[in-house]
């Protein structure tokens, strides 16, 4: 039986409440009433349009709904900016790449997207004023500024990123469905990505622990922000045409972070580390009988939870 919460609710939090009360807890939760300035009436496809301009963006488009990570099954194209944003809004394309009623999905990018990181403020620099980012880190924290734009029932993979973040949605409204870091196991990973890409009606003599996974969801208005932790797996569907802008922040060291990161998903160094000694020392049991491998394998795992394992979280 898939086990459902609805993420919590809080209207007009200040900075300390957020940092003192909520912000420990380590959990999802919809922020209301936040001033983010006047991007939530502003911000229509003819002003983006024009403001915007005609700048080449890079974007996803699907022929279907729900797009896969893992799969691919999406092609990468380029517009400019003007463009894209009316063909997004429309659920019928007079022009189109693939078909007439293909998704558009665009994720912000860096100058460089092998080395800059997106900052709305650097790439749309006339949109900057529209928008009050809520100062809820240290300035210094600050990683990154995604804007997104989604056609109306595109649909995105189920992914985890090792910064925290804000969703802040500016128009439209988006549902979110988010699985804590303890289900991970239940998730059917491939990298940060799960499998299971149709969380409504999953396949579940392909993914049979799934229901096991304790699904948290809410839906998104325009001018709420959601506090996503780092780590949560969070899979969104954009109900409506619609603008938001991830923030992603440092909350550990920046030592502890993959240099050449710029999207905010690259598993911290030692985690990665520590994955390749695992993957070593898994190739090393392969030189022992399968009844001896399955043995110390089982042990392995034992060590694992008694060593690692934390009991401080849900």
């Amino acid at each position: 039986m898939e086990r459902r919460v609805p993420v919590l609710h809080l209207e007009g939090v200040t900075r300390d409440e957020f940092l003192q009360r909520i912000y420990p807890q380590r959990k999802p939760v919809v922020l209301k009433g936040i001033d983010l300035g006047t991007c939530t009436t502003k911000w229509t496809v003819d002003y983006l349009s024009q403001v915007g301009g005609n700048k080449e963006v890079k974007i996803h488009v699907s022929a279907v709904p729900q797009m896969d990570f893992i799969s691919k099954n999406f092609v990468y194209r380029t517009l400019p900016f003007d463009k894209f944003i009316q063909r997004a809004a429309e659920k019928k394309h007079s022009t189109y790449f693939i078909s007439e009623d293909e998704k558009y999905y665009l994720r912000s990018l860096g100058e460089d997207p092998r080395k800059d990181i997106a900052d709305i403020r650097k790439q749309f620099p006339l949109l900057e004023g529209d928008i009050k980012i809520p100062d809820f880190f240290e300035k210094e924290q600050f990683f990154s500024s995604v804007f997104r734009i989604s056609s109306p029932g595109l649909q995105l993979w189920t992914h985890y990123d090792v910064m925290d973040n804000f969703l802040i949605q500016v128009t439209g409204k988006k549902r979110v469905v988010l699985f804590s870091p303890r289900d991970a196991q239940y998730l059917y990973l491939s990298g940060t990505k799960s499998e299971v890409l149709n969380l409504d009606n999953p396949d579940l003599s392909k993914y049979p622990l799934f229901f096991k996974a304790r699904r948290f969801e809410c839906v998104l208005e325009a001018g709420d922000v959601l506090f996503i932790p780092a780590l949560w797996f969070h899979n969104v569907i954009s109900e409506e045409f619609g603008v938001g802008v991830n923030v992603f922040w440092k909350h550990l060291s920046s030592e502890c972070y993959d240099k050449t990161d710029t999207y905010g998903n690259k598993d911290p160094t030692a985690a990665s580390r520590a994955i390749q000694i695992l993957d070593r020392a898994l190739k090393t049991l392969d030189e022992l009988p399968e009844e001896y491998r399955d043995f110390y394998a089982r042990r392995m795992v034992l060590r694992i939870q008694d060593k690692a394992f934390s009991s401080n979280y849900e």
